[in-house]
């Protein structure tokens, strides 16, 4: 089985951690077994967040990790000046029209407390459906009608199809933020398309927004998206079962680096954490310990 292209597309919102490291080290390989290229794709519309010194860390740890990359940006001011995801705002306010024209949205102006308030679980359960707001009013969300969603189905790696549903916490899924900027299932769906990507490997907490995204590209008409194979590889966690993110700084790779960790000794840390019996010293260890 060989696939075209694969792509890592973190976000710009922090330092890089060991769990982004694993993440892109399955890709490579992944990339690596079935002869495809590796597109860096940066998801960057969340300016509220976004730093340079952030999109900088990417390069250095693509670099550090030894991950070459075949499409994209080599640069912080490469990726600026022709990567962003600025530069394909036309692509996603036509999608948006695209999406308006399906009849499927619906306006909500709910905050996450009055979402908290209106449910214990947190969960948005489509409140607003019944208020029939406008569209056009000022300082709402756009999202999905789902009450209706059928089976989603989906080709898992290396090949199987299966199927499933939205799960409650993706339900009514944003496609437009109240600032009236393109969502994140609806850039990376379009993003993805757009460059040809054919392998996602992402992980088991973003298999929502799998399915959410293959339901926004059935109401778009794109059926090319099914056709795309989905890896959703297992988290890592620290030794205190703690998930990571952004916000632990102690397992950024920049952090590490500055320790004088060396690319073996991370590598030893991921084999440690996924807990692999046999010292992970190589990326080829690390390729040979994957689940084909």
């Amino acid at each position: 089985m060989n696939f075209n292209l694969t792509r890592i597309a973190p976000t710009p919102s922090g330092f890089l951690h060991l769990g982004n490291a694993y993440s892109f080290l399955k890709t490579k390989a992944l990339a690596e077994k079935h002869g495809a290229k590796i597109l860096l794709r940066i998801d960057d519309l969340d300016r509220d967040r976004y730093r340079p010194e952030y999109v900088q860390d990417i390069f250095d740890t693509l670099d550090f990790l030894e991950i070459p990359i075949d499409l994209g940006p080599k640069n912080l001011q490469e990726f600026e000046n022709e990567w962003s995801q600025i530069h394909r705002m036309k692509m996603y306010t036509e999608g948006m029209d695209r999406l308006r024209s399906t009849g499927k949205l619906f306006a909500c102006d709910c905050s996450r407390k009055k979402i908290q308030q209106l449910d214990p679980s947190g969960y948005y359960l489509g409140q607003c459906l019944e208020r029939r707001l406008s569209l056009d009013k000022p300082e709402v969300a756009w999202r999905m009608d789902t009450s209706e969603s059928d089976v989603v189905h989906f080709i898992e790696y290396p090949d199987q199809k299966k199927t499933a549903f939205i799960p409650q916490d993706s339900l009514f899924y944003v496609a437009r933020k109240k600032d009236g900027m393109p969502a994140y299932q609806l850039t990376s769906l379009l993003d993805d398309l757009h460059f040809g990507v054919d392998l996602i490997v992402r992980g088991k907490d973003l298999f929502p927004s799998t399915l959410a995204q293959l339901d926004l590209a059935r109401n778009l008409g794109e059926e090319k998206f099914r056709q795309i194979t989905f890896h959703h590889h297992s988290l890592i966690k620290s030794p205190e079962q703690v998930k990571l993110s952004k916000s632990a700084g102690a397992t950024s790779i920049q952090y590490l680096r500055k320790e004088g960790k060396n690319l073996q000794e991370i590598l030893g840390i991921i084999g440690k954490w996924i807990g692999h019996e046999v010292p992970i010293s190589t990326f080829e260890n690390f390729k040979s310990v994957q689940k084909k």
